[in-house]
C-alpha cells in the first residue's frame, strides 16, 4: 500500500484517496448545511463562484503572448468544467509582460471565453493612476471585473492609503472591482477591517485573499455571510476549511492540470461534505507538491501546465528557468498523480 504525508487537517487515513492511501467513501458522511453555489442575497445572485484558475500566460522567445497556446488553454479550462478564468494575475506574470502584451493576453482571453465563463483580469499596478488607465483599457475590451491590489514598490504608511486607492479607482472607472490581498507581493497586509471598509465602496464586489491568514479569512466569511459580497480563498492549502465554512470559491493555479480533483474538492466543500472534501483536499495537497520542485514556482507551474501539450514552459526574464533535473522530478510526480485521478 502506498503512503503519503498527510495534510495537517487530516489525521484519519480512511479519508484519503485510493493509491495515496486506502479509501472507501463512508456510507455516512458528516455534512454542514451550507447555501448552494450561486446564492441569492439582497436580490442579487453571485456569479463569480467556484474554481477559478489564475492561468499562466504562454509566451514565445520574444516574450510575446502565444495566442494559439493561450486560446487553447482557455478552452481546456472551460471544457473541463472550471468555473471562470483569472488572467494576468501573479501566476500569469502580469508585471513581467510589457503593457502591450499584458493587454493582448487580457483581450485574447475575453475573446476566447466569449461570455461562457466569467473573466477576472489583473489590473494591479504601482500607482492609482496606472491602475485607472489599466482598467479603462480593460473596459474598452469589454471586461467587467478588474482585480486590484494595494500599490506595490511603495512605502506603505497606513491602511487608509489603500482605501483612498480604491475610492479613486471607483470614482474614475465603471468596472467591478475585486480586492486582491497578497502581502508578499505588495508589502501590505490588508486587515479584515480594511477589507470591510473597502467593501462599502461603489463597485467593489469581492476579495481574493492570498494572505494565508485564516483568522482574517474567517472574520470575512462571518461578516459577509448572507450578502452578495464575494469571498474567495487564494491560498490553496486553506481551501478545504474555507469552502466548508462558506467561501464562494478558490483560485488554484494547477487546476488546469488536474481539474477533476480541484472541482471535486469545491463541490464537496460547498455541500458541507466533510469526509469527501478532506479526501479531495489530500489529493490537491499532493498536486501542490509540484510547486517547490523548481527554484521558481512560476517555472514549475508553467512547466507542469506545458505537459498538457499546448503551451510552452518558457518564463519571462529574469525568472529562473526550469532545469532538466527539475523537469524530471515534476514529470515523475505528475505520473504518480495520474493514478489517483
Amino acid at each position: 500500500m502506498k503512503t503519503a504525508n498527510l495534510p495537517l487537517f487530516c489525521d484519519n487515513t480512511d479519508l484519503l484517496p485510493s493509491g495515496i492511501l486506502a479509501l472507501e467513501i463512508p456510507e455516512k458522511t458528516h455534512r454542514l448545511q451550507l447555501p448552494e453555489t450561486e446564492r441569492k442575497a439582497d436580490g442579487m445572485r453571485k456569479k463569480i463562484v467556484g474554481v477559478i484558475p489564475p492561468i499562466i500566460t504562454p509566451v514565445d522567445k520574444q516574450e510575446r503572448v502565444d495566442e494559439t497556446g493561450l486560446r487553447t488553454l482557455v478552452d481546456h479550462c472551460i471544457d473541463h468544467g472550471l468555473h471562470g478564468i483569472f488572467v494576468c494575475g501573479s501566476n500569469g506574470e502580469c508585471m513581467a509582460l510589457t503593457q502591450k502584451e499584458r493587454d493582448r493576453a487580457i483581450r485574447i482571453t475575453l475573446d476566447q471565453c466569449a461570455g461562457r465563463v466569467p473573466v477576472i483580469a489583473g489590473c494591479m499596478d504601482s500607482s492609482t493612476q496606472r491602475v485607472i488607465e489599466n482598467i479603462k483599457r480593460f473596459e474598452d475590451m469589454g471586461g467587467e471585473t478588474a482585480v486590484v491590489t494595494p500599490v506595490f514598490y511603495a512605502r506603505h504608511a497606513t491602511q487608509d492609503e489603500t482605501v483612498r486607492h480604491f475610492e479613486e479607482i471607483s470614482r474614475h472607472t465603471s468596472a467591478n472591482l475585486m480586492i486582491y490581498n497578497i502581502p508578499p507581493f505588495t508589502g501590505q497586509l490588508l486587515t479584515a477591517d480594511t477589507i470591510i471598509r473597502l467593501a462599502q465602496i461603489d463597485k467593489v464586489i469581492g476579495v481574493k485573499d492570498t494572505s494565508g491568514n485564516f483568522p482574517l479569512f474567517t472574520k470575512l466569511l462571518h461578516h459577509f455571510k448572507g450578502t452578495d459580497f464575494l469571498v474567495h480563498q487564494g491560498a490553496t492549502n486553506l481551501a478545504v476549511p474555507s469552502l466548508l465554512m462558506g467561501a464562494d470559491g478558490y483560485i488554484p493555479s494547477l487546476a488546469p492540470l488536474f481539474p477533476k480533483a480541484h472541482l471535486n474538492l469545491y463541490e464537496h466543500g460547498r455541500k458541507g461534505d466533510i469526509a469527501n472534501a478532506m479526501k479531495w483536499g489530500a489529493i490537491v495537497d499532493e498536486i501542490c507538491k509540484l510547486y517547490p520542485m523548481a527554484k521558481s514556482q512560476t517555472a514549475s507551474t508553467k512547466y507542469a501546465i506545458s505537459t498538457l501539450g499546448f503551451a510552452d514552459k518558457r518564463v519571462c526574464q529574469p525568472t529562473e528557468p526550469i532545469t532538466a533535473q527539475e523537469m524530471q522530478r515534476i514529470d515523475a510526480h505528475i505520473q504518480r498523480l495520474q493514478e489517483y485521478m
